[in-house]
């Protein structure tokens, strides 16, 4: 090891961005050392020598411009840029919401190859998030260039997807230095190696695992009928006629493990509604899911759920819910209710040029991860099987994804809607798919719900064998 990259292990552990100890990290899992490198700002000497180090790696690559994942990355990224004279470009978190609303600033042109870096590595999930904006924008990625490798196994994860990984320095560069400097024991040096070497993807689990691992008797309720009516098919049915509503889930009800319902819509809400879809209901073995998206203050949608003409909390077992109002929008809804209810969480949305953004989404998982006392799972849609795989690797397996935006026969709408096909959505990890005017509006319902029933069904237990 040269003597610049034991300097730099030196002074990260003197200035506090190594430590060892126990930490409890964003996972959930303990680990015996911590990485903190977003204070490196402040200390120009350490900066200086970071930088010459990336320079000297990235001497023999070929690129055009260069970008660093923020925060902590883009400030080293641009000095970098400065001193091998290569052009800077790098994503916002969020379009600008004004002027060009471009998510990549700076000046590039379509085809040419971007140089990504980053300040550590863990499990490679930041990394192909920024790779995909590239991507889209127009640009080639081939290289990342990490400061850190602190990962089980980064370099091959990025390789499966054609991405190269070079990194300045290892946690057993870091273990050797500071154990020969005397500033780690041998204990606590063995105890960093065996964490760093078990590998940090939780496994997957089965489908009965899951129904195991549930601890919610809402979710486990969804979960038993999907397997009993070998069916993981949401109907949409947002029709305005309420004769055409019952006709609809009468020739469905058989292929369909719920319905999703905007009560809203019919033109006529007569007191019999609410008896007749319960019978149909309990005639078909399905359940009802109101698609009521609350999105008030907390005493607001206790009011909307619970009284008015429709009285949702009475006969919608699961609804909708958009957390832009923060969490207290679960207790509103679901506090002091005589009757289980649970909802799913907005998460992403498959209409194009939504404004669900990908930090927005974090949040919402993150709510719905503690409340799963009354949050069965989420809404959400995927670009590609890619996409939707890393998004099903941030919910818990305990709860379900549900997703909209699947068709068997077309790609859009010309009204903003973009599909996805049935396979694509379930190889990516959602447990079942909300399909709406791919059966309602076709000649025959009952048909085309069979259809989309066995489609789906067959890929989720291919997907689960």
């Amino acid at each position: 090891m040269n003597t610049e990259k034991r300097n730099l292990v030196l002074d990260l552990h003197r200035i506090g961005a190594l430590k060892f100890g126990e930490f409890k990290l964003k996972s959930g899992a303990r680990s015996p050392f911590y990485i903190d490198l977003r204070s490196i700002i402040s200390y120009p000497e350490i900066i200086k020598n970071i930088v010459g180090l990336l320079k000297a790696e990235l001497a023999d690559k070929q690129f055009d411009v260069i970008t660093g994942i923020p925060y902590t990355a883009l400030p080293l990224a641009a000095q970098v840029s400065v001193e091998m004279n290569v052009p800077l470009v790098y994503q916002r978190k969020e379009a600008k919401a004004y002027g060009t609303g471009k998510l990549i600033e700076g000046h590039f042109e379509k085809g040419q190859t971007c140089l990504i870096i980053d300040d550590l590595i863990t499990t490679g999930e930041s990394k192909f998030e920024a790779a995909e904006g590239m991507v889209q924008a127009g640009l080639k990625v081939k290289d990342f260039v990490c400061l850190i490798d602190r990962s089980y196994n980064g370099a091959e994860i990025l390789k499966t997807k054609g991405y190269d990984l070079q990194s300045i320095i290892t946690v057993e560069d870091m273990l050797t230095v500071l154990g020969e400097e005397g500033k780690l024991d041998d204990d606590l040096a063995q105890k960093v190696r065996e964490f760093v070497g078990t590998p940090v993807e939780k496994p997957q689990l089965s489908f009965n695992q899951r129904m195991r691992s549930t601890e919610s008797p809402m979710t486990l309720k969804l979960m038993e009928t999907m397997l009993r009516k070998q069916s993981n098919l949401v109907l949409s049915l947002d029709v305005e006629g309420v004769n055409d509503f019952f006709d609809i889930l009468e020739k469905t009800g058989p292929e369909i493990f719920m319905v999703k319902t905007h009560v809203d819509i019919l033109e006529e809400f007569r007191g019999d509604f609410v008896p007749r879809l319960k019978a149909l209901a309990e005639k078909h073995d399905f359940i009802i899911f109101e698609d009521r998206k609350f999105a008030d203050i907390g005493s607001t949608v206790r009011k909307q759920f619970r009284s008015g003409e429709f009285k949702i909390s009475e006969w919608a077992e699961y609804v909708t819910v958009h957390m832009i109002a923060g969490e207290a929008i679960l207790d509103g809804l679901f506090g002091d209710l005589d009757v289980p209810r649970a909802g799913f969480l907005l998460a992403r949305m498959s209409a194009k040029g939504n404004l669900i953004s990908e930090n927005y989404t974090r949040q919402v998982l993150d709510i719905g991860k503690r409340r799963q006392d009354c949050v069965a799972g989420y809404i959400g849609h995927g670009a590609n099987i890619d996409d939707i795989q890393r998004f099903k690797a941030k919910i818990p397996q305990n709860q379900l994804l549900l997703m909209p935006g699947v068709n068997l026969d077309t790609k859009g709408d010309g009204l903003g809607q973009q599909y996805l096909s049935v396979e694509d959505a379930i190889a990516g990890g959602a447990d079942a798919i909300i399909v709406g005017r791919g059966i309602v509006a076709s000649d025959d319902p009952a048909a085309q719900a069979k259809r989309y029933r066995e489609a789906a069904w067959n890929a989720f237990k291919a997907k689960i064998n």
